[in-house]
């Protein structure tokens, strides 16, 4: 095993040569390598081998990276999951990241595009075990990744959860899509993403259901903010 401790990463694709090409070129970058070939094979492969991360290639004939991907958040197994897909596979992506994915690459990529996306999903900082946030009628427990609006249970993936995260600490503070992007994804670098818009999007429909007012309000040309409605 070659690896100097940037994490074990499990890839993920049906095509060998790209398994080959991405196998290659994440060792040299430090990286411990198990390969999956497919859906069934990449979730027996998280079970037996707990990875740090896994790369997921979406369009698989057994079981879709969106399948694994769903299975994987109903076992409660919360390994970032980095989505692959096709140019013209966006509906996928979209479910993808609902299905609990926490970022997406599109095919062709950069190998060093790839591998700065590993590190981001690997920086991560445990919340403290005494971590309470509130925002008007939203209350978040890190540690627990619970949220509650107006004392109704949120149902949120990892990343939207993340997300609300840190609209709420910065609630009534206006946060570029930059600054979500280093927050949230650990994006230290520049990169080409909608993912902020898209996620942005889905707290959205989850924070509105019941006709409640909106929360997270586009600032045009800047970012989002939260202005959280009170209590009753």
């Amino acid at each position: 095993m070659a690896g100097t401790g940037s994490g074990r990463v499990l890839v993920t694709d049906d095509d060998a040569a790209i398994r080959r090409s991405l196998e290659r070129g994440l060792r040299l970058n430090g990286f411990a390598v198990t390969l999956a070939d497919g859906g069934h094979a990449a979730l027996a492969a998280v079970r037996d081998g707990a990875p740090d991360v896994v790369v997921l290639d979406i369009s698989m004939p057994d079981l879709s990276g969106i399948e694994v991907c769903r299975a994987l958040r109903a076992d409660g197994n919360d390994v970032p999951v980095l989505m692959l897909s096709a140019l013209d596979e966006v509906a996928d992506r979209v479910a993808g990241l609902q299905a609990g994915g926490d970022d997406y690459l599109v095919k062709p990529f950069a190998l060093q595009e790839l591998v700065l996306r590993l590190h981001a999903l690997l920086r991560r900082r445990p919340p403290a075990a005494t971590d309470r946030v509130r925002a008007g009628a939203l209350e978040m427990v890190p540690e627990a990744r619970e949220a509650w609006l107006d004392g109704v249970a949120l149902r949120l993936t990892r990343r939207e959860f993340e997300l609300l995260d840190v609209f709420a600490r910065n609630a009534g503070i206006v946060l570029t899509r930059d600054q979500l992007l280093d927050r949230v994804w650990g994006y230290d670098f520049d990169v080409r993403t909608d993912a902020v818009d898209t996620f942005v999007s889905y707290l959205r429909r989850k924070l509105e259901v019941g006709g409640r007012p909106r929360m997270l309000h586009t600032v045009r040309g800047v970012g989002f903010v939260l202005r959280p409605a009170e209590a009753p």
